[in-house]
């Protein structure tokens, strides 16, 4: 029987299974910045997370199915978090000609200002990592990369917009050269996107 990484026995002897604890932390960590600020602003934590969302990503992806994809969650639930928001004038929905059904979601001023005060939330945990050689970022990114990237294909996490899943990224055999086809050039490791807004998917 495999055992749970937060066995302490097991834990304590296996540097693998400490890796996954340490990133639970982290996950526990931006869940209380995340719940701290949507208290102050007396939103939920999914509402702030749509705001800031919308703030930094282009019309195409601000519907509702995109929303539902992006944060794992129903149509259903994502549509009731829209609505509220509304509600508070943070967002306005803006009709397509073609389509009167269909919509994109607009922040209002209100909503804008809003949404770049509480995109605030993870300064905390940028601080450790400021003061990190730029060599130990590189390292942390690409195994990052890695391991979101594992989960996407393996259908745990969704949508990613990452070079890895990008049809113009290419690497050679070993993975250590990274080169954009759409921009024709070759990519030091600390140029990889997590999020990239000319993200075409494989």
């Amino acid at each position: 029987m495999k055992k749970s990484v937060f066995d302490l026995n097991h834990q304590n002897s296996s540097i693998e299974s400490k890796i996954v604890a340490s990133l639970e932390r982290i996950s526990q960590a931006f869940r209380v910045l995340l719940w701290n600020e949507s208290k102050e602003f007396s939103l939920s934590p999914i509402q702030v997370q749509v705001l800031i969302f919308l703030l930094h990503h282009s019309d195409q992806k601000r519907k509702v199915s995109y929303l539902a994809s992006e944060f794992n969650m129903t149509k259903a639930t994502i549509s009731d978090t829209i609505k509220t928001l509304e509600q508070k004038l943070l967002i306005k929905k803006e009709f397509e000609p073609h389509d009167t059904r269909s919509y994109i979601i607009q922040l209002t001023e209100k909503g804008k200002d809003f949404a770049e005060q509480t995109a605030l939330f993870a300064k905390q945990i940028e601080v450790p990592i400021d003061q990190l050689q730029s060599k130990d970022k590189e390292n942390l990114l690409l195994s990052l990369l890695d391991i979101i990237h594992y989960l996407n294909k393996s259908g745990i996490i969704t949508i990613q917009r990452m070079c890895f899943t990008c049809r113009y990224y290419e690497a050679n055999k070993n993975g250590q050269e990274h080169f954009c086809g759409l921009l024709n050039t070759k990519l030091t490791d600390s140029e990889l996107r997590i999020d990239c807004a000319e993200h075409f998917q494989k």
